[in-house]
């Protein structure tokens, strides 16, 4: 609506929790009458679903200020200033900044500084993203690994932590508000605390919130890097009941050669070590992962030890990119697998993942599951399966659900 300020938010959950921030600061500043756009540079369709937003914006509030931020902002800031519809772009370090709003003497449509001299997170301006049933805490950002394939360490920096005093405070004020679980997220959260004194790991970290909060009943953590997890996270997840059984595994590919040239820093074999390490610990854990279909070079067999990997780890939950080529990387240079290809694998992946959801689902039935209500009718099992209940529960509540059965996406159910 005329004189509102409308965030339009694209990519992670980071993206997602920095949004608020922006939300905030814009307040701060008295901004009226504007959209930002707060862009995600994963994907090329990431930013041509950004710039096709920002046209469309303009002809529906023609008399908005338009502002751009985010990773394809800070990437390339000349390509939006280039987009007559766009009034300003912001840096990733300069949209959550005092003052990034105010208007200036000077029409300076872009104010972007160089990524990589931040040295502070920026993570503590709100009390978390929160939706109704959770809230998220930004306990990292930026990423000081060099992937082939991708280009956000260049929208977000090198890797920075946040200090775990702030951490804990930020999770006790949010359990104090209500809130029953508390995800802990950043850009690569396993390498939380490389860069404070004396090197603390994201056990610690995680360590000390349950410690300290002893109220809070549930803590998750968003996705992480197999070649990162560390012997105190180990701990927590065989000894602590309210660290959730669920973790989202970064791990692109289950080929050696395509994960080298990928520059990863685990091997297949690292990966199935990591998920029975972690069912020795906590049996009860479900595993997610992120993989891309069709990477240069991947041949029939690279792909088909891939899919091979999703049932070898029992994966349950799958997230499946086809690659896109993002200039500059050192992958965009590789040959490239044909277009046709890596659609038709991608696909392929994509049907592996519900057939590892469909027996993940199976194990399920009978169990009495403790499931944090996300809406009315629609809560998160412990290990993150969604479930659609009937029977009455409080949104933000965990409720005892009895499992009947399922639709092949979720779990179907009836509260005690």
């Amino acid at each position: 609506m005329p004189g509102d300020v409308e965030v339009v938010t694209f990519g992670c959950r980071l993206n997602a929790y920095e949004s608020e921030v922006i939300r905030a600061r814009a307040a701060e500043d008295g901004l009226t009458d504007a959209v930002v756009f707060n862009t995600c540079a994963v994907t090329g369709e990431a930013v041509r679903q950004a710039r096709q937003a920002i046209r469309k914006a303009r002809r529906a509030r023609p008399g908005a200020t338009l502002i751009v931020t985010g990773c394809a902002a800070q990437i390339d800031p000349q390509a939006f200033a280039a987009m007559a519809e766009v009034d300003l772009v912001l840096g990733n370090a300069e949209k959550s900044a005092p003052g990034a709003y105010l208007p200036t003497a000077e029409p300076l449509r872009v104010r972007v500084n160089d990524i990589m001299s931040v040295r502070e997170t920026a993570g503590h301006l709100v009390d978390g993203l929160k939706d109704r049933a959770r809230a998220y805490v930004e306990v990292q950002n930026g990423c000081d690994h060099r992937c082939t394939f991708c280009i956000i360490p260049y929208g977000r920096g090198n890797s920075r932590s946040a200090a775990a005093g702030e951490v804990v405070e930020q999770v006790r004020r949010l359990t104090a508000q209500g809130y029953r679980e508390i995800v802990l997220t950043g850009v690569d959260v396993t390498s939380w605390g490389a860069d404070l004194p004396g090197q603390p790991t994201l056990g610690q970290l995680v360590a000390r919130i349950l410690k300290l909060v002893p109220e809070l009943s549930r803590l998750r953590l968003s996705s992480i890097d197999a070649a990162e997890i560390d012997a105190d996270l180990l701990r927590c997840l065989a000894q602590e009941p309210r660290l959730m059984p669920y973790l989202h595994l970064s791990l692109q590919a289950g080929d050696d050669m395509i994960l080298k040239r990928m520059k990863r820093r685990h091997s297949r074999a690292d990966a199935l070590t990591l998920v029975a390490e972690v069912r020795a610990a906590r049996p009860d854990t479900a595993f997610g992962a992120d993989f891309i279909a069709g990477f240069p070079t991947e041949t029939e067999a690279m792909f088909e030890n891939t899919l091979r990997l999703v049932e070898e780890a029992d994966l349950a939950f799958l997230h499946v990119f086809p690659y896109s080529p993002r200039p500059g990387t050192p992958a965009a240079r590789m040959p490239a697998v044909r277009g046709d290809v890596v659609k038709a694998r991608a696909a392929r992946l994509r049907a592996a993942g519900e057939a590892a959801l469909t027996r993940h689902l199976d194990r399920q039935a009978g169990r009495v599951l403790q499931g944090l209500v996300e809406r009315p009718g629609v809560a998160r099992a412990e290990d993150f399966t969604e479930i659609a209940f009937t029977g009455e529960a409080t949104v933000g509540g965990v409720a005892e659900l009895r499992v009947t059965g399922h639709d092949g996406k979720r779990l179907l159910a009836a509260t005690l």
